[in-house]
C-alpha cells in the first residue's frame, strides 16, 4: 500500500472500512506527516493528538470512520475555543454543526488550520499564527483566509480539511494550493459554532484532492447525497467582462484550454451590474464584520488592516444601500444566465500565488496587491449564494498552480462536482494527482 497520507479521502475511508489499513496507524502516520513536512508551511497551527484518539476510540461506524481531517480556526470544539487567526478567543470553546457533521461521520479531527487575521485577507500572509506557506513553494502565500486548510491538503498532510468562504476564502486558496475547493450555496452547510455564522455573505465548503473526495467531504457536511450525473453535455457561461480580463496571460491560456478540453458548449454572455460586484461584494464583507470587532480586537490587528476598518466605520447608510441594490441585480442576472447556460466559467485566481514577502501580482495592466483581484474573481458567488468550484488546470512557468472556477445555481453542488470530474478525465487527471513533494519545480524558496 502507498504512504497512507498519499491515499485520496475515498482511499484511506475505504481501507480503514475493510481492515487493510489501521486507523491508529492511520492517526500517527498523520501527526509524523504534519511533523516531517508541515515546519516550512506552518499550516496546521494547533494539533489535538489525545482530542484525536479520544474521537477515534468513540467514532461510530459512518462513511468518514477513521479518516483524520483539519478544522479552520472558524470552529467551536469542545476543547478548542477559535481566534479567527487573531491573538484572542473570538468564540468559546463548544460544539458547532461542522464537528457535529465530523464526528457522526466517524471523522477524526487532528488539528487547526491557520486562518488569515480575523479571516480578512485573501493571501494568509496575516495571521497571529504567523505567515502560511504554498506546499509548491513556501516561499509564497497559500491564500486566504482558509490557506491552511488548502495548504495541508496540499502537502498531503490530510486528505480532507473544512474551510470558509466569505468573499473566495475556500476558493481561492484552493487555486494557489492546486487542490479542489467548494463554496457551497448559503446555507446548505449549518452554521452555529461558527464565528462568522452572522455573515449571509458566508458558507463553509470542503478542500481536498479532487471532486470526488470534495463530493464525499461535502455530503458529510451537508447530511444529503449529491448524487452523480453526466458532466460532459454543459453548456458553459462565458462572461469576459471583468472576470476574463487583465489576467496572467498563462492562467487566462490555461483556463481556456480547460474548457476546450472538457468539450463544453460555450455561451458568451454578460451579467447586468458585474462592473459592480467587486465594490458591492468589498462593502458587504467589511461593514457585516463591524459590529462583531471590540476596542481590544482593533488594538491587536496590523496597521494596514486597522487603517481599513478605521476608514470603513465612515461609510454611510447610502453606500450600504447602494451595495444591497447592485447584490439584487447580480441575483437576478445570475439566475436569467442560469437559464441559457448550466455552469459558470472564468478564472479562480487572476494570478499565481505571490510571495510572502511581497503579496502582489503582475498582471497586464502593471504589478497590484493580490487582494483585489482575487475578491474580482470570487465576489460574485458571495454576493448571489450560489455554489462554486476552484479545480486545478494546469501548472504556471513559475512551479504554481492555476485554476478554474465553475459556479452554478443554487443548490446544484453535484452540477459542479460532475462538471469538475469531466474536467479531470479530460485533461487525464494530470493536475489533481500533481505532487507537490516531487514535482520538478518545487523549490523551497
Amino acid at each position: 500500500m502507498s504512504h497512507p497520507q498519499d491515499l485520496s479521502l475515498r482511499e484511506q475511508a475505504a481501507a480503514v472500512a475493510t481492515g487493510e489499513l489501521d486507523p491508529g496507524e492511520l492517526l500517527d502516520a498523520t501527526f509524523a506527516r504534519i511533523e516531517e513536512r508541515d515546519a516550512a508551511l506552518n499550516s496546521v497551527v494547533v494539533r489535538f493528538p489525545d482530542e484525536a484518539r479520544r474521537m477515534l476510540s468513540e467514532a461510530p461506524r459512518g462513511p468518514l470512520h477513521g479518516v483524520p481531517v483539519v478544522v479552520k480556526d472558524m470552529f467551536r470544539l469542545p476543547w478548542y475555543a477559535p481566534t479567527d487567526g487573531a491573538p484572542g478567543e473570538a468564540a468559546p470553546a463548544g460544539e458547532s454543526a461542522v464537528y457535529r457533521r465530523l464526528r457522526d461521520a466517524g471523522a477524526v479531527i487532528a488539528g487547526i488550520g491557520q486562518c488569515h487575521f480575523w479571516g480578512a485577507g485573501s493571501t494568509g500572509h496575516i495571521s497571529a499564527w504567523g505567515p502560511c506557506g504554498n506546499p509548491w513553494n513556501p516561499a509564497h502565500c497559500a491564500g486566504g483566509s482558509s490557506g491552511g486548510s488548502a495548504s495541508a491538503v496540499g502537502a498531503r498532510l490530510v486528505a480532507a480539511a473544512v474551510g470558509t468562504d466569505g468573499g473566495g476564502s475556500v476558493r481561492l486558496p484552493a487555486a494557489y494550493c492546486g487542490v479542489t475547493g467548494m463554496k457551497v450555496t448559503f446555507g446548505a452547510i449549518e452554521t452555529d459554532g461558527y464565528t462568522h455564522g452572522y455573515s449571509d455573505m458566508g458558507a463553509i465548503g470542503p478542500l481536498c484532492r479532487d471532486a470526488a473526495d470534495a463530493r464525499l467531504f461535502c455530503e458529510v457536511l451537508t447530511g444529503r447525497a449529491l448524487n452523480r450525473g453526466d458532466g460532459r453535455p454543459l453548456r458553459v457561461g462565458v462572461a469576459r467582462d471583468p472576470w476574463w480580463a487583465n489576467l496572467d496571460p498563462e492562467i487566462e491560456r490555461a483556463c481556456d484550454a480547460a474548457i476546450d478540453a472538457a468539450g463544453w458548449e460555450r455561451v458568451e454572455l454578460s451579467l447586468a451590474g458585474a462592473e459592480h460586484q467587486q465594490a458591492a461584494a468589498l462593502v458587504c464583507l467589511t461593514v457585516q464584520s463591524l459590529p462583531m470587532l471590540r476596542p481590544e480586537d482593533l488594538a491587536d490587528a496590523d496597521p494596514v488592516l486597522r487603517a481599513l476598518t478605521k476608514f470603513e466605520l465612515t461609510m454611510t447608510p447610502v453606500i450600504v444601500y447602494q451595495a444591497a441594490r447592485i447584490r439584487s441585480l447580480l441575483r437576478r442576472a445570475a439566475a436569467d444566465a442560469f437559464t441559457r447556460c448550466d455552469v459558470l466559467a472564468w478564472p479562480t485566481v487572476p494570478a499565481p500565488a505571490p510571495p510572502i514577502e511581497n503579496p502582489t501580482v503582475e498582471l497586464p495592466s502593471g504589478r497590484a496587491p493580490a487582494d483585489p483581484g482575487n475578491l474580482r474573481q470570487t465576489g460574485m458567488g458571495n454576493l448571489t449564494g450560489m455554489p462554486g468550484i476552484s479545480v486545478p488546470v494546469g501548472l504556471h512557468s513559475s512551479g504554481l498552480p492555476m485554476a478554474l472556477q465553475l459556479q452554478g445555481p443554487w443548490g446544484e453542488e453535484a452540477r459542479l462536482f460532475d462538471a469538475a470530474e469531466h474536467l479531470e478525465e479530460a485533461t487525464g487527471r494530470e493536475f489533481v494527482q500533481a505532487d507537490p513533494f516531487t514535482a520538478p519545480a518545487r523549490s523551497s524558496t
